[in-house]
């Protein structure tokens, strides 16, 4: 209880923050993944047939629900990078919190928090405009909200760790331009994986893309067998587990007073 308690005191810092400054990050957060939309959905997306590779789906509706995993990611991405290595070396946030009783676990926690919360409310804001714009296939499509934080945690909580071993962003180029920027094009958000080599396609399933792709594309088409989603889940559960236990490792280590 006191370690939810204090992890809350932290998320209640982010959240202080976020009411004053929220316009700094309004067009990255919500206007963005619209914009992906009508540009690939309703623009590209008109000269695509529907097929079986798409379920039968037009290519808006087909591709909706991967663009809430892939903006998760894309956002979790960046919560994990810079703002972490500020919160260590430059604004020293975290050297401020942990002088007071809170633990460097409970300021993990709390960012942790934070990002998931950050997470529901962009994919909420995405799937309702989504629908809004017939691009929805079903109410199912609801369900992606929470496959997309499932999966931008999944990343998000290793990359906090790589984060909180850094002393200069120097890497960070290379984890947006080598990992973020070919798992959201080559992980079945564009287009069926199927079309991959096949040499390409195990490490096509070690990425959480495709798993939170996976579980919100098959929510939403309703075509999502309980086996499969079971899965999905217990993947991204065991490697977003398996970071924050690497995060609290190397916070505790950067943070020991």
């Amino acid at each position: 209880m006191q370690t939810l308690k204090a992890s809350w005191y932290g998320f209640e810092k982010h959240w202080t923050w976020y009411r004053r400054n929220w316009r700094a990050t309004v067009v990255t957060s919500f206007l963005t993944p619209v914009l992906f939309l009508l540009a690939l959905g309703f623009g590209f997306g008109s000269q695509v047939r529907s097929t079986e590779l798409l379920g039968g789906m037009s290519y808006p509706q087909y591709l909706a629900p991967a663009l809430v995993v892939v903006t998760a990611l894309q956002g979790a991405t960046f919560e994990s990078t810079y703002a972490i290595m500020s919160a260590f070396l430059w604004q020293k946030t975290y050297v401020g919190m942990v002088a007071t009783p809170i633990t460097p676990a409970q300021v993990l926690y709390g960012q942790v928090l934070w990002i998931g919360s950050q997470l529901v409310a962009r994919s909420a804001v995405f799937v309702v405009i989504a629908a809004v714009l017939g691009a929805a296939a079903g109410p199912g499509i609801l369900w992606s909200v929470l496959a997309g934080a499932l999966a931008g945690l999944a990343f998000s909580t290793p990359l906090i760790a790589y984060s909180a071993r850094l002393e200069k962003p120097d890497s960070f180029t290379t984890v947006f331009r080598f990992v973020l920027m070919p798992m959201t094009l080559f992980t079945g958000a564009f287009f069926p994986v199927s079309q991959l080599p096949e040499w390409l396609l195990p490490v096509v399933w070690l990425t959480p893309a495709w798993h939170g792709i996976e579980l919100a594309r098959g929510a939403a088409f309703g075509t999502l067998g309980a086996l499969p989603a079971l899965g999905h889940v217990a993947y991204l559960l065991v490697l977003g587990a398996a970071g924050l236990a690497l995060g609290v490792k190397y916070f505790r280590r950067r943070l020991a007073v």
